[in-house]
């Protein structure tokens, strides 16, 4: 049996697009240092049907990996890190609001902020 990964509930929002996760107290945050770090595969997947019955606020919902960091929990895969960023397009969003990216992409060593 495969030993349970730490995660997170994460998804992006339906009218912003913007990727967030969810909460311990049930909201969703654009910085993932605030979700809730799972460590329990039965309270995951209760949290992910919570989260999946919220298709007006938001889409694509699903657990990923993370594991705690100094300030909360980080991403684990390039996507996930690649998300924390927010748009491509360095002034809006989370770049331009000053949120630090969380976690690390491999090979990029520029700051984003």
């Amino acid at each position: 049996m495969k030993r349970f990964t730490p995660k997170v509930v994460t998804a992006n929002a339906l009218l912003e697009g913007d990727a967030v996760w969810l909460t311990e107290d049930d909201r969703w945050s654009l910085d993932m240092a605030e979700a809730e770090l799972i460590d329990d595969e039965a309270h995951a997947d209760i949290r992910l049907l919570f989260a999946k019955a919220q298709p007006g606020i938001v889409v694509g919902v699903e657990l990923v990996d993370a594991v705690p960091g100094p300030d909360g929990p980080v991403p684990v895969h390039f996507r996930e890190a690649f998300r924390t960023r927010g748009p491509t397009n360095y002034r809006l969003g989370k770049q331009a609001e000053g949120l630090e990216p969380r976690g690390r992409i491999p090979g990029d060593e520029t700051s984003h902020v």
